[in-house]
């Protein structure tokens, strides 16, 4: 069947090789910018390296459609020029939005997911900086049909994250992005981000915790992603984020900011029932290791309802639970041009996993409260 508005909430740009090159200053930073190398003689892969270490290909992050011919071509090997052009190319994008039968997109980075990863806080943050200009600029080519996510580094640095974040609204982008999981020691729950939540509540921006933008110290996989822990890792990827949820809901986080709007990207859907039941008992009969009280007879499942938005692609199982998790917070997105991407089959499949869901709650998941969110 057809959709009468179909946004993606989670699809990606491709960043090119030249982005960090032509906007950032070389004689600061030198082949510390973030570049594309080759792998060597044995190796003609496109890599890319932060600060002279090699973090990231760019096989498996420009592969869509090759889950639905191939699967056995997903491999993380690649290079740039077999990259799909919709990936950096606005034009392109919204071309590969109408064969994918798909409206509007809100869209995150690729090879800057891992680089939340990276050591140098300094360099990072003139990253970052470099990549939001990049991408207001690509969302201006179709104000009306794309909108962009910023990156924000909150490590060490508040009040700079603050200013990212206010700098990021102004030049066009319609919300921002924070680590999914901060450094040993810096968890959400901490006083220290209560001027980032107050601010985000007052210039009305929704805050992303995407998959796979955890802090150093924080990862299940080895780094050649070529193995049972890599696997492993991507049946477990909502794990971190679980934590992040409950830490700020149980030190009164969105009690003290009731209209400030987070996003969970990535993690799928169907283990938000289990996840929300647990706080709530927890909360009743845990006292001693939850001290902060809400008011009234407030539970933890009241503000994953009022505050936490969800991100997800074709979770079936997810949406036969959709009355327990809150259908006004689920948002379906392709993860275009990624491996994983629903692209170009997202009509077929939207109508596969939401099969039987009374179409009002059809037009709310697939659309519906992404614009309300984004403003489309």
């Amino acid at each position: 069947m057809g959709y009468k508005l179909v946004i993606s909430s989670d699809s990606h740009v491709v960043e090119p090789p030249y982005l960090w090159e032509q906007r950032m200053d070389r004689q600061k930073w030198g082949d510390a910018i973030p570049q594309l190398r080759k792998g060597g003689e044995d190796d003609p892969t496109d890599w890319w390296y932060f600060d002279n270490v090699k973090f990231g290909p760019t096989g498996n992050i420009a592969a869509a459609g090759k889950r639905f011919t191939n699967p056995k071509e997903i491999i993380q090997a690649g290079v740039f020029e077999n990259v799909r052009p919709g990936g950096f190319i606005p034009e392109d994008h919204v071309k590969d939005m109408d064969i994918d039968g798909v409206w509007g997109g809100v869209l995150y980075p690729s090879t800057g997911l891992p680089l939340y990863g990276m050591e140098n806080n300094d360099l990072l943050r003139d990253v970052f900086c470099a990549y939001n200009d990049w991408l207001a600029e690509f969302c201006s080519a179709a104000p009306d049909r794309i909108k962009g996510i910023g990156e924000i580094l909150l490590d060490e640095g508040i009040d700079q994250g603050i200013a990212e974040m206010k700098r990021a609204k102004k030049i066009g982008l319609a919300g921002v992005m924070i680590s999914s999981y901060p450094r040993a020691g810096q968890s959400y729950d901490l006083p220290m981000y209560e001027p980032f939540w107050a601010a985000a509540e007052e210039i009305d921006i929704p805050v992303t915790l995407h998959v796979t933008t955890n802090r150093p110290g924080h990862k299940l996989t080895v780094k050649d992603g070529k193995n049972a822990q890599s696997g492993a890792d991507r049946c477990n990827h909502d794990y971190f984020v679980r934590m992040d949820l409950a830490q700020m809901i149980y030190v009164g986080v969105f009690e003290r900011y009731p209209k400030l709007k987070i996003v969970e990207a990535e993690h799928e859907i169907a283990w938000l029932p289990y996840f929300i039941n647990r706080m709530d008992l927890n909360y009743k009969e845990r006292h001693e290791n939850i001290p902060y009280r809400f008011k009234g007879d407030t539970l933890p499942s009241d503000f994953m309802r009022n505050n936490v938005f969800h991100s997800f692609q074709e979770d079936d199982l997810g949406i036969q639970m959709r009355d327990l998790i809150g259908v006004h917070t689920l948002m379906w997105g392709s993860d275009y041009p990624h491996a994983e991407s629903t692209f170009p089959e997202s009509q077929r499949i939207l109508s596969e996993i939401l099969k039987g869901v009374p179409q009002g709650e059809q037009d709310m998941i697939v659309g519906g409260n992404c614009a309300k969110l984004y403003g489309f």
